[in-house]
C-alpha cells in the first residue's frame, strides 16, 4: 500500500482521516504542530507522526518526501482571530507550500480538503453544489476569504499538471472534535445550557466518519480536476436543535432571535475583542454567515464516490455522548 502523508492529522477531519487509512492496510505520515493535542494514539500502526509547519515551504518538502499520495487537510479554521494575517499564511501559504512539495516530490495524487465555505450559495435558497457560481465578494469573513483564496491556488497547480481531487466538506459532527471546532462548540453550549436563543439559519450536517471515507474513496474513485461536496442532511437550526433536545434530554431554545439587532451586538463584541485580544462572545462572522442557509447537494459524492450517508441523528448521538465522556458538558 502506498506511504501517504496526511496534513492536519492532530485535527478534527484529519485524525478520522487517518484512522480510515490506517484501516485500508496504508502507511501514514501524519503531521501535527510541535505542540499539539493528539486525537489519535501516539504510535498505531502503520503511522509515523512528524512535525512540520505548514508555513515553512522546506518542512513541506521534506514531510512529502516518498510519499505517493498526499490528503492536505490541515486548515486554520476560526471565526475570529486578532491578527487575520494568520490564517492567510496558513490556510493559504500553507497550501501553496503543500502543493509546491507535492509536486517536486512526484506525489502521484493529492486530495485536497478545501470547504463548502469556499463554494458558492443560491439566492433563493436552494442547495447549492460544486457548481453553482461564486466569487471573492461572496465570501464572508477571513476563514471563508482564505479557503477560496487557497482553492484558486490550487486549480493553477491542477492546470500546471499536479493531479488533484477536491473535497468540500460541509458541516461535520461526530466524536473526536477536541478544540472543539465551531461547530462543535455549538453542541457544547448547547448541552451546558448556554444556547438561550437562535437565529434563523440552516446548515448541511454529516458524520466526521463519513467525510473521512469520503477522502480515501477521493483519492481511490475521483477523478482528478473535480469537486465533490462531502456532506449529508440540510437542517435549519431549529431542527438541529429538536434532535439534540430528544438525544440529551436539554431543552431547546424557544425564541428565535431577529438577526439585525443580533448583528448589531455582534459589532460591539468585536469592538471590545479588537481592544482585548479575547475571542468574542459573540463572533460577527458567525452572525453574518448566519444570514443565509449552508445548504448544499451531496449527490455527486454518493453517486460518483459511493460516499456513506450515515443518519445524522447518530452523528449527533455520538457527538453528545463524546463531548459528556470527556467531561464537555454534564
Amino acid at each position: 500500500m502506498p506511504q501517504v502523508l496526511v496534513t492536519g492529522a492532530s485535527g478534527f477531519i484529519g485524525g478520522h482521516v487517518v484512522q480510515v487509512l490506517l484501516e485500508r492496510g496504508w502507511k501514514v505520515r501524519a503531521l501535527r504542530r510541535a505542540s499539539p493535542t493528539p486525537s489519535l494514539p501516539q504510535s498505531p500502526v502503520g503511522m509515523e507522526w512528524v512535525t512540520g509547519d505548514l508555513r515553512s515551504a522546506s518542512e513541506m518538502l521534506r514531510a512529502s518526501t516518498n510519499c505517493q499520495a498526499v490528503f492536505h487537510v490541515a486548515a486554520d479554521y476560526r471565526l475570529w482571530v486578532r491578527n487575520s494575517a494568520e490564517i492567510y499564511e496558513s490556510n493559504v501559504q500553507g497550501t501553496i507550500n503543500v502543493l509546491s512539495a507535492a509536486r517536486k516530490n512526484g506525489v502521484e495524487k493529492v486530495v485536497y480538503t478545501s470547504s463548502v465555505g469556499a463554494l458558492g450559495l443560491n439566492a433563493d435558497g436552494r442547495p447549492a453544489d460544486e457548481n453553482t457560481p461564486v466569487s471573492l465578494d461572496d465570501m464572508i469573513g477571513h476563514y471563508k476569504r482564505s479557503k477560496y483564496l487557497a482553492e484558486r491556488e490550487a486549480e493553477k497547480f491542477l492546470l500546471e499538471g499536479l493531479p488533484i481531487v477536491m473535497v468540500h466538506p460541509s458541516t461535520p459532527v461526530g466524536p473526536g472534535d477536541i478544540k472543539p471546532t465551531p461547530t462543535g462548540k455549538i453542541i457544547v453550549d448547547y448541552l451546558n445550557g448556554r444556547m438561550p436563543a437562535y437565529l434563523n439559519t440552516g446548515l448541511n450536517l454529516v458524520h466526521v466518519r463519513d467525510v473521512a471515507e469520503g477522502h480515501a474513496l477521493a483519492f481511490e474513485r475521483g477523478l482528478v480536476g473535480e469537486k465533490y461536496i462531502l456532506g449529508n442532511q440540510n437542517l435549519t437550526l431549529e431542527q438541529i436543535f429538536a434532535i439534540l433536545e430528544k438525544l440529551s434530554q436539554v431543552k431547546a431554545p424557544r425564541v428565535r432571535l431577529p438577526y439585525h439587532p443580533i448583528l448589531w451586538l455582534a459589532h460591539v463584541f468585536s469592538g471590545v475583542s479588537a481592544l482585548t485580544g479575547k475571542e468574542p462572545l459573540i463572533p460577527l462572522e458567525g452572525v453574518k454567515m448566519a444570514k443565509k442557509f449552508m445548504f448544499f447537494d451531496s449527490s455527486k459524492a454518493v453517486k460518483e464516490l459511493g460516499m456513506p450517508q450515515t443518519p445524522v441523528e447518530q452523528a449527533l448521538q455520538e457527538a453528545v455522548t463524546w463531548f459528556r465522556t470527556h467531561g464537555y458538558a454534564p
